[in-house]
């Protein structure tokens, strides 16, 4: 990603006044590689450092840090040095993506107390190192030795030093002319944007294509194509004018989003190489940039990891649910010819004056066949007559009992294979981590989860969370359960008796509710609930779907039945396109 050094010097010239003479108040280090600062006077709050090998980064930040159950020793140590110190400078040595935050404090005895925290923002060689007054390396969070890095280890005790240098030119020192005369010194065949990269530093692989294209109209221009059109003045004149803004940190934040909404790249100034496939958004601050970036594709990746470990639970037992169920279906089925043991039962009685004790077989004249054809009944040779009587009696009153155990387990195995289908539909339909938690908490309480282990500081009280809430365009509220728990809860708690109830048609999805108020709705207030009801079921990338509804009086829970199941009576069925918020109404708060 773009983070290179000037873009870190425009982040920077946004961020120092909220910097600059704050306290850090409380250090916190929540992942490996990331240490929350809490600032005090003048701050807006958060100081994110992160030194991430894909995500490094610094920046203000708005989200909910948690502390983990006991703090690194890292964190303890920066609580150690830097809990109540000021930060007195921010500085960044030209063309590194590295920031040197200065700290003081008094000391026991009011001696002043200097430290500095240098964040090294290089991809897989991203460190955070705190550093004493006389430069000496205190600890840092990766320990680099001399084998690994034999011109630069960083390691405690030893003399901290920046980057070696790259050996590549400095962009924002050059004239026009001297552009042009490094492009005549490039490879012929080699192509513009790669050449840019290799031979300035300070430079992003997506500034040096945006600065070709710029000049040429095309990424993908070759060194001797170049000197051909125009001997590269339009080169020097495009990376003149875009480093132009940057050279004393300027520029301004954009996002570049993606048609599917996504965002796929961010830079200190519009891109525009893209042409209509990407769209360049301007934020309202590096800060806000970089938190919508990376903070929130975070939690989307750690949201799509629990959504597979929950997926993955929900699947295996819906799978043994249904291995059990074909499993009892068989033994239904052998069950099912229980009256051929009566009848051994009803044949040994019948000729038992003609068996002898240790018998193994009876050939005796099947009374039950129409063609009284022979029936060979095998016998236990150990038993008397009257006791291989018994036994089959026996066996046909067990195969008898078994049925009807078997039926009703049968039904409950289905049952349960029928509520894990519509816990998957909600695990696919879930967009927030407040959804998983939800579908997580039904899951542990039907204990196909385990509860995650907690330490006893971090354990919270049970949170709830309120139903999706939307208004019709009418001025009804419609509100969308988020899991089969809070399904109940909407449909027999929230809901009144003359409210109206909604859910696709004999298919998994979420039960709605659009509030009547004691009236009859409008039929635009009842397509728009239905267009919600097939939107967040498993119809949701369909172009048409069946909708029944009826009022919330007729509808009942069966006992016994799982989360979310319920029957219903007295309804009607809509057809309705499935739409979700911002297509039909808005969105309630």
């Amino acid at each position: 990603m773009p983070l290179d050094a000037v873009f870190l010097t425009a982040a920077l010239r946004e961020m120092e006044p909220g910097i600059i003479g704050a306290r850090a108040e409380k250090i916190r280090q929540p992942e490996r590689d990331e240490i929350v600062l809490s600032l005090k006077g003048g701050a807006r709050g958060n100081l994110l450092i992160s030194a991430g090998a894909s995500d490094a980064r610094v920046h203000f930040t708005r989200a909910d840090y948690e502390n983990p159950p006991s703090p690194p020793m890292f964190c303890m140590l920066l609580r150690k040095h830097l809990s109540g110190a000021r930060i007195t400078a921010l500085t960044q040595p030209r063309g590194e993506r590295v920031v040197i935050f200065s700290f003081s404090r008094s000391g026991t005895l009011g001696e002043p107390e200097e430290k500095k925290l240098a964040v090294e923002l290089m991809g897989r060689g991203s460190n955070i190192a705190l550093i004493a007054a006389d430069g000496i390396i205190i600890d840092c969070l990766r320990r680099v030795d001399a084998e690994t890095a034999p011109r630069r280890p960083v390691l405690p005790g030893l003399l901290y030093r920046l980057p070696p240098p790259q050996g590549k030119a400095d962009p924002f020192e050059l004239s026009r002319g001297d552009w042009e005369r490094a492009l005549d010194a490039a490879p012929a065949e080699a192509r513009i944007e790669k050449w840019m990269n290799s031979a300035f530093y300070a430079l992003s692989p997506l500034i040096c294509r945006e600065i070709a294209f710029r000049a040429y109209g095309s990424a993908d221009v070759a060194a001797s194509e170049a000197r051909e059109r125009d001997g590269g003045s339009a080169l020097a004149a495009r990376a003149e004018e875009l480093l132009a803004a940057a050279r004393e940190g300027g520029g301004e934040p954009y996002m570049l989003i993606g048609k599917d909404g996504a965002a796929r790249d961010f830079s200190y100034t519009e891109i525009t190489q893209y042409g209509d496939a990407v769209k360049a958004e301007r934020e309202a601050g590096f800060s806000e940039l970089l938190e919508r970036f990376y903070t929130r594709r975070a939690s989307e990746a750690r949201m799509k990891t629990r959504a597979s470990a929950l997926t993955r639970a929900v699947k295996n037992a819906r799978a043994r649910a249904g291995r059990r169920v074909s499993a009892q279906r068989e033994e239904l089925a052998a069950a099912g010819n229980r009256d051929y043991l009566r009848e051994c039962g009803d044949l040994i009685m019948a000729n038992i004056r003609g068996i002898r004790k240790g018998e193994d077989t009876l050939a005796a004249e099947d009374l039950f066949s129409p063609e009284s054809a022979a029936r060979i009944i095998p016998l236990d040779a150990r038993l008397t007559p009257q006791a291989n009587a018994a036994k089959y009696y026996k066996d046909y009153a067990k195969a008898r009992n078994a049925e009807k155990i078997l039926k009703e387990r049968i039904e409950l195995g289905e049952r349960e294979t029928d509520y894990l289908g519509s816990v998957l539909v909600e695990l696919e339909l879930a967009s927030n981590e407040r959804e998983l938690d939800e579908i997580r908490g039904e899951l542990i309480e039907a204990g196909y989860v385990k509860p995650e282990k907690t330490h006893k500081k971090q354990q919270k009280k049970k949170q709830t969370y309120a139903p999706r809430r939307y208004i019709s365009s009418g001025g009804r509220e419609i509100l969308v359960g988020r899991s089969n728990m809070q399904n109940d809860e909407l449909t027999f708690k929230t809901a009144y008796k003359t409210d109206v109830w909604l859910h696709v048609k004999a298919r998994h999805g979420s039960h709605v509710i659009l509030r009547a108020e004691g009236k009859t709705p409008e039929e635009a207030d009842i397509a728009e609930a239905a267009s919600l009801a097939a939107y967040f079921s498993e119809a949701r990338g369909e172009t048409r779907a069946a909708v029944d509804w009826c009022l919330a009086r007729y509808v009942k829970k069966p006992q016994g039945a799982k989360p979310g199941m319920v029957i219903y009576t007295d309804y009607k069925t809509v057809a309705a396109v499935p739409k979700g918020s911002g297509e039909v109404f808005r969105e309630g708060k």
